[in-house]
Parts: structure tokens; sequence; C-alpha cells
């Protein structure tokens, strides 16, 4: 927690522009709910990839590598940094190492097929497959995702290939004429779980404070089914289950609060804390405005000018 205010006091600091890598703040409407960067934060900062997309449009790694790709190739070409800032470990790591999707195309028959198993034996019977097959690509799917662990099936199918071990595509095209400038520093932050879990909880409080029920009620009455689509994430599901009586309040904020926490577990298996590549900081530390200034200051004095 604390990217946004992070990324956006390091793109002031060195007039940087911010590629958001977070895959639901890329949607219109959904504000409170995905604690998408605030108008004052948008202000101070540019952002790029935040808020342009319908919840009807569908969006994925592909989208997002081409889009990314693009907003760093022209924030380079006006002479100012680069800040990728989001927890989309898939889409953060596709950007900076390459890496994009197997190519398989959709196979509706075999769908319909996993689709009739999940209805029957429970998404997890899904989900046990997947982890026999590749258990690297499961452990970074929420077994209640059904849709995304048929897409990794139906990739092993098609390809016989794990999906984890995606292809390779090449890297953005920032070496000319404007100089090697994608050799990334990567900043980490980190906290003690339990501060972890406190602040998530604090944070599920104050977005209920601030509405975000009414969110969902707005999104349901424009006919988008929460806990579908983009509204699977966590809070706009658990509230979907709210509005058709299945659960209280209480138990839909509380479920909200577990679900964000398993989330933030997930994280841990893209963003590893013994990844070399990676320079984690403490959130919690007094001083860590200044050490990320300090970090990111010797990673340009070894960078071409375009970026100084």
């Amino acid at each position: 927690m604390g990217k946004t205010r992070l990324a956006v006091m390091l793109a002031r600091r060195f007039d940087g522009e911010i590629i958001n890598a977070d895959s639901r703040q890329v949607y219109r409407d959904m504000e409170i709910g995905t604690a998408k960067p605030s108008p004052d934060d948008r202000a101070a900062a540019p952002h790029h990839l935040v808020d342009f997309l319908d919840l009807s449009e569908s969006f994925g790694l592909v989208l997002f590598l081409n889009l990314a790709q693009e907003a760093a190739r022209q924030i380079v070409g006006r002479r100012r940094l680069p800040i990728v800032a989001g927890g989309s470990g898939q889409y953060v790591w596709g950007l900076l190492e390459g890496d994009g999707p197997p190519e398989a195309p959709p196979d509706l028959e075999f769908r319909r097929a996993l689709e009739q198993e999940a209805a029957a034996a429970g998404g997890e019977s899904l989900h046990k497959r997947l982890r026999n097959v590749d258990p690297v690509r499961a452990a970074a799917i929420d077994p209640r995702n059904i849709r995304r662990v048929i897409r990794a099936l139906e990739i092993f199918s098609s390809t016989g290939r794990k999906p984890s071990a995606s292809l390779r595509i090449p890297r953005p095209a920032l070496d000319s004429p404007l100089g090697p400038v994608f050799d990334p520093l990567i900043i980490g932050l980190t906290m003690d779980r339990r501060e972890l879990y406190r602040r998530i909880d604090d944070r599920v409080d104050r977005m209920m404070e601030q509405g975000l029920l009414r969110e969902v009620e707005t999104l349901a009455a424009a006919g988008h089914a929460p806990g579908q689509g983009p509204l699977g994430s966590p809070g706009y599901r658990e509230l979907g289950l709210y509005l058709s009586g299945e659960m209280t309040l209480e138990e839909a904020a509380k479920r909200t609060k577990t679900q964000t926490h398993r989330l933030a577990r997930r994280q841990y298996t893209w963003f590893k804390p013994d990844d070399p590549r990676i320079t984690w900081l403490d959130a919690t530390r007094p001083d860590l405005d200044e050490e990320a200034v300090r970090l990111v200051s010797l990673f340009l004095e070894s960078r071409p000018p375009v970026l100084q």
C-alpha cells in the first residue's frame, strides 16, 4: 500500500509520468473500490492507462503491453521519466521482461465443457487440474476465478505448453534513437504482515464511508453484474452478494477485508521477497520518500542523458 502516493511524489521530483499497471483502474466508474488515483493525484502528475475503458470492454495483457509500451515511448520522447505503478504482476513483468501470453485461439467447445464441469463439481476441481499441470500459474489464480482457470487450461490443451511459460515478445523499442533506457529500477513496498492487514482493513472501512455501496448500486442499476468481469474484484463481489440478500452488510465488509488480505498474499507469488531484481523498502519507514529519491537519483546517474 502507498504505491500511488510514492509514484506521484517521484513523478513530481523527477519530471516523470505514471503508467498504471493495475488491471481494474483502467475502467471508468470503478472509483472507490479500486483506490484509483484521485483527481488531485492526476493533477499533480500525468497518468496513463487510468479511467479510459467502459466496463463492457475487455482488457488483458496484450492490450496492456501495446498501450503501455507506446506510452513509455512517448514519455521518453518528451525527455521525461516513465514510472510504472501498480500491483498486477503479470502486467508489470510482461512490460519489464517482454513476456506475452502463448498464442492459443479460443476453443468454445472446450470452454463450455469446463464451464459445465465447474457448475457440476465446483471451480476447485478445475483449479486442481491446473495445479497438476502448472502449479506456478495455479498459484497466481484465485480458484473462484473460473474464467481465468479455464483460459489457463485452454492454453495448455491447445499448445501443450504451461501457461506460466509464456512466449517472449520483443521488448519495447526504446533503445533507438533515445539510448538504452529500458533497464529498470524496480522498487517494491512491503511491511509487516499484521500491519499490512490492519491498513487493508482501515482502507476498506474508509471505502465504505466514502460510498462504495452506492458505487456498486449505481453500477448494478446500469446493468453491470457485481461479481462478474471487472466487478469480480474484492468489494464489488461481496457488496453484490449483499444487494442480492445473500449476506449482511457487515458480513460483506468483513469478507471484503479477508479477500483483500488473500489478494495481497497472492501478490507475493509475483513479487517475491528474495527476488534480487527488486529493491524492497519498508513502507512504514519514516524516511521512505528520502530513500526512494536516493535510489532513483543513483539510477538516473547511470542512465543516458535523455533521462537526466
